[in-house]
């Protein structure tokens, strides 16, 4: 069995957050989100599977906590944003 590499891990936490950083992205672009309630669901499961992905890098060593706690504020920050621009296209409509 190989060793973990530690930047190889960060690297993978980062892709997968970069995936759902896409996604938001996505949606904020097309403006989906009050029309499409399963986005919410999905941005959900995708951030919760995330946050099980860094607690276990933490948890063995691989990843420092403070990482993995940026990575996960850095993607609720930006949804905040998208819901954010959402509710104020809404209220002004």
């Amino acid at each position: 069995m190989s060793e973990i590499n530690q930047n190889h891990a960060l690297e993978q936490l980062k892709e997968n957050a970069n995936k759902i950083y896409q996604l938001i992205n996505q949606q904020k672009n097309h403006l989906c989100i009050a029309k499409c309630p399963a986005f919410e669901e999905v941005v959900d499961t995708q951030l919760f599977g995330l946050s099980k992905q860094v607690e276990f890098a933490v948890a063995i060593g691989v990843v420092e906590a403070n990482e993995g706690h940026q990575i996960m504020a850095d993607l609720e920050y930006t949804l905040n944003e998208v819901y954010s621009d959402v509710y104020e296209k809404n209220w002004q409509s």
